[in-house]
């Protein structure tokens, strides 16, 4: 780890660091620890490797027996497949590289197109939050959407303004134009990129939950009242 002249955090190849979902009201929610591939001004690559325990919202009953109903709450899960993130500065996506082993062979399954906010740098790794919208792309570059209703829904629920959501479509639009045109990172053979050697599988640093979160500036404009407390 190191900082820059503009005190930001830059991490070096092969650190342990946390990905931190922030929810809208300004907490850390779902969170995996990733190994860092990649991170300079254009890029950060971060892997996350089959086995990975890492943390999920999760529906449980509620335990007090006077009252009905369920709560989130984060538990532990286990990753089930190698994924190689890639995150561009001020873009609203990342794109995950997903292999799937079978028996001893690895094999490229697709690219995921995730539709997010910018990532910021934090203390223990860097932050972002999920915008429902995904893109599934095969391994021949043919691809759909995943999530496209639920967008829908969550206008209709009053939980993103019809603003903000046409937003976060006309962004995945452009990807969409990247990918039938073969451009970066489409075009760049991540599919063939390998882990690194005698790697470990990384672990949730003790202070993910705890240490300062960075808020997307613009969180207001896309959740309204749940953010204006933060």
């Amino acid at each position: 780890m190191m900082k820059n002249s503009q005190n930001l955090i830059h991490w070096n190849k092969g650190d342990e660091i946390a990905l931190r979902y922030i929810t809208r009201d300004g907490h850390p929610g779902m969170t995996w620890p990733a190994i860092v591939i990649i991170d300079n001004a254009d890029l950060v690559a971060l892997y996350i490797p089959k086995g990975t325990i890492y943390k999920q919202f999760q529906r449980v009953k509620l335990e007090n027996s006077n009252a009905v109903g369920y709560q989130r709450i984060l538990k532990d899960n286990e990753w089930r497949r190698d994924v190689l993130r890639l995150m561009y500065p001020g873009q609203f996506f990342s794109i995950w590289v997903f292999w799937e082993y079978n028996n001893d062979n690895r094999e490229h399954t697709s690219y995921y197109v995730n539709m997010e906010e910018p990532f910021r740098r934090s203390e223990v790794g860097f932050d972002t939050n999920d915008h429902t919208l995904d893109i599934v792309v095969k391994p021949d570059l043919s691809w759909h959407w995943k999530d496209l209703d639920e967008l829908s829904d969550r206008v209709d629920a009053g939980v993103y303004p019809v603003d903000f959501a046409d937003f976060v479509r006309s962004e995945a639009d452009k990807i969409i134009v990247s990918i039938e045109k073969r451009l970066p990172p489409f075009n760049e053979k991540w599919d063939k990129w390998q882990p690194p050697e005698n790697y470990k599988i990384p672990v949730l640093r003790s202070d993910w939950e705890s240490a300062p979160v960075t808020l997307w500036e613009d969180r207001h404009w896309a959740y309204g009242d749940v953010a204006r407390y933060t």
